[in-house]
């Protein structure tokens, strides 16, 4: 018996919506769940692409310890790892206030260029660009920050109602390399401006900021140990920022800014602290992270780091990682390495990024 070709396509839309919600619901806790209450995987440095690889093959030629192989993992792009179901994504940062600090990559002097590198040239511009490593670990898929920001909004509004995502948010600086770059080294007038880009490209009513978790509290920590996260059906379709600093770049981010009041931003602060909130705990073994969850903390862990865990085909971290409570788990790898041969990729036993956290996902009526 011959199907028609209207029919074809109506079965198929059927399927296509059938999927759709069924995705849906798998990666919907309940709206009355509190944000600290789910637990999330996303990626790690999410905007990298692989280095290039006549120059991974220089230098690895070079690296007597392999340390160069913990650098071979790439992502796709960040609106794709989104669709994907990921909602957390990491961000590198790199001050450059004049433009054209990392427009020529020391590492394509070396080699010949497997592709062309910013032919827009958006890289001589002032801003903030996104990348892991100046002069080797160059390749972005968001060169500019701007970029990747608006990237972020149009996605959100593509896609109203969305889980909340979680960007943690790792500003660099540093010593001079090798190769004579020198990082510009944050200032608190920087991470001012690094605030208002962010205020900018996506707009208040998009972000999850301290001051709307600390309320009428003291402090943010106050906060936080009372429960005062917000819901998930006032969280929806909003980001919230973390910064990935413990060093000085923390301390001038809080500077003249108590309990991070008027700050876009969250920090990696410690417990007893005004802006303890979020914190990092990156080894997933790690015994306290139970107990800072159930305080109520929002805790950043990781599933697998250097590519060890991948090669290994290992998921003991990652087990670790979900039975710990950590909100947020990273990897490289929601998706199987290209570069070497292991089924290693991380998922939830559903298949899907979200869930309801199974240390204290009870639900708030």
């Amino acid at each position: 018996m011959k199907t028609s070709t209207s029919a074809i396509l109506f079965l198929l839309a059927i399927m296509s919506f059938s999927q759709i919600r069924a995705q849906t619901k798998a990666q919907a806790p309940e709206d009355n769940l509190k944000l600290n209450q789910i637990q999330v995987i996303g990626s790690h440095n999410s905007y990298k692409q692989a280095i290039e690889p006549a120059l991974f093959k220089l230098i690895q030629s070079k690296d007597s310890t392999n340390r160069l192989g913990g650098l071979q993992y790439e992502h796709i792009p960040i609106t794709d790892q989104l669709n994907m179901g990921l909602r957390n994504l990491e961000i590198d940062v790199y001050a450059d206030s004049k433009g054209g600090k990392y427009a020529h990559p020391k590492g394509l002097e070396l080699v010949k260029p497997d592709q062309p590198y910013d032919t827009a040239g958006v890289m001589n511009q002032p801003g903030f660009k996104v990348l892991h490593v100046p002069d080797i670990d160059f390749r972005s898929s968001s060169l500019t920050f701007d970029d990747c920001l608006q990237k972020l909004k149009n996605w959100s509004n593509s896609n109203p109602g969305h889980i909340p995502v979680f960007i943690t948010l790792e500003p660099k600086d540093g010593e001079t390399n090798r190769f004579g770059t020198t990082p510009e080294a944050f200032t608190s007038a920087l991470f001012d401006q690094l605030d208002a880009i962010i205020r900018k490209n996506l707009g208040m009513d998009k972000l999850i900021t301290p001051d709307m978790v600390r309320g009428n509290c003291i402090t943010l920590e106050e906060a936080v140990l009372k429960g005062n996260w917000p819901k998930l059906k006032q969280a929806r379709g909003k980001f919230f920022f973390i910064l990935d600093n413990k060093d000085k770049n923390r301390d001038l981010y809080l500077q003249g800014h108590p309990s991070l009041k008027g700050r876009l931003i969250f920090v990696n602060a410690e417990p007893g602290t005004p802006e303890a909130a979020t914190l990092f705990r990156n080894n997933s073994e790690d015994p306290s992270i139970q107990g800072l969850v159930k305080k109520g903390y929002i805790i950043r862990t990781r599933a697998d780091s250097d590519t060890k865990e991948a090669r290994a085909n290992d998921y003991t971290h990652f087990k670790q990682a979900q039975d710990s409570g950590a909100q947020i788990i990273t990897t490289d790898y929601y998706k199987p390495s290209a570069f070497f041969n292991s089924p290693y990729h991380i998922v939830f036993e559903d298949g899907t990024y979200v869930r309801k956290n199974p240390l204290n996902g009870k639900i708030n009526k």
